[in-house]
């Protein structure tokens, strides 16, 4: 098993939105998911995250952050994936403040490779500040730090407004002059930007539904990365239309986060043959459509890592 460093993860990262090639992180709410995860990034030679966010583990069964890094290592090959967590929020999606600070220590302790602190319903300031001090914690245990700005919805309770009505407003929006001064300021290596997507649906009646189908701005975000100069992320990478994720691609996002695509899968094995044999072998399926038809990326932790010394 390849043993390579974080900065090593930033340097693919880097060569990834130089060529094009996109690399998906994927949410593993089931402890269960991360082998199927795992096993079909190997079989397919393909560069992709496995992560893992906060709310996972209260309003779903990921377990615990070791729980997760203990199976991640079990199973994994760093030569196709790192393990990240995601969505650490200074204000949750139910209005609730978090101890974001022992809780990203916590995985930076047990070796995550990336961290994500999301102070997007912070103030401008605040957040800035929250994730510079993320982005020293991160960089001194050697890993990378990803933040969000605007705001991605979704998980917030009770019903959203509709989405044609959202979009045309920009409701949300990650705004060009703010992005520049926060990528300024705090140092991050990735930032998750608002240009259209949605995330999936967390309350127990609607986790299971279609997702809306999401549009993105693409001269929004090109004029985003214009500013920023750095990797930008898709969250709610599930159910958006492949034109927009191929424009998105060529315009600066090289990572997208996919969360109920291969959730909704396992869920939907799970409850109708009561076996984690069969679920995981819906994940692994689901894989296997996502990698090779939708993004057409197998074969990229090759590419990437030949890639990576020339450029």
């Amino acid at each position: 098993m390849a043993n390579e460093t974080p900065h090593d993860l930033g340097r693919i990262f880097s060569t990834a939105t130089k060529n094009g090639i996109v690399i998906p992180a994927f949410n593993v709410p089931y402890l269960p998911m991360i082998v199927a995860v795992a096993d079909a990034l190997a079989e397919h030679d393909t560069f992709a995250l496995i992560e893992v966010a906060r709310l996972e583990f209260f309003k779903f069964e990921a377990g615990s952050l070791a729980e997760v890094a203990e199976e991640f290592r079990r199973h994994a090959d760093t030569r196709v994936t790192r393990l990240h967590l995601d969505h650490t929020p200074v204000i949750d999606e139910d209005g609730v403040r978090v101890d974001w600070r022992s809780f990203i220590a916590e995985a930076l302790d047990l070796g995550y490779d990336s961290v994500m602190i999301d102070g997007s319903r912070l103030p401008l300031d605040e957040n800035i500040a929250v994730t510079a001090e993320v982005v020293r914690m991160a960089h001194s245990a050697g890993a990378l730090a990803e933040a969000e700005l605007g705001s991605v919805l979704g998980h917030e309770s009770g019903p959203m407004p509709p989405y044609e009505e959202l979009f045309a407003q920009k409701a949300g929006f990650t705004k060009i002059d703010e992005a520049e001064r926060f990528v300024a300021e705090t140092g991050v290596d990735w930032l998750s930007v608002s240009i259209g997507s949605v995330h999936g649906a967390i309350g127990p009646a609607t986790r299971n539904q279609t997702k809306v189908q999401a549009k993105l701005d693409i001269e929004h975000l090109r004029a985003l990365h214009d500013a920023t100069g750095i990797p930008l992320v898709l969250h709610g990478g599930s159910g958006i239309r492949h034109s927009y994720i191929e424009d998105a691609i060529r315009n600066g996002i090289a990572k997208i986060n996919i969360g109920t695509d291969i959730r909704q899968p396992y869920v939907r094995a799970l409850d109708e043959t009561g076996s984690v044999r069969a679920a995981q072998a819906a994940v692994r399926d689901k894989m296997r459509q996502i990698i090779c038809d939708v993004y057409r990326i197998e074969g990229s932790a090759s590419r990437l890592h030949t890639l990576k010394e020339g450029i």
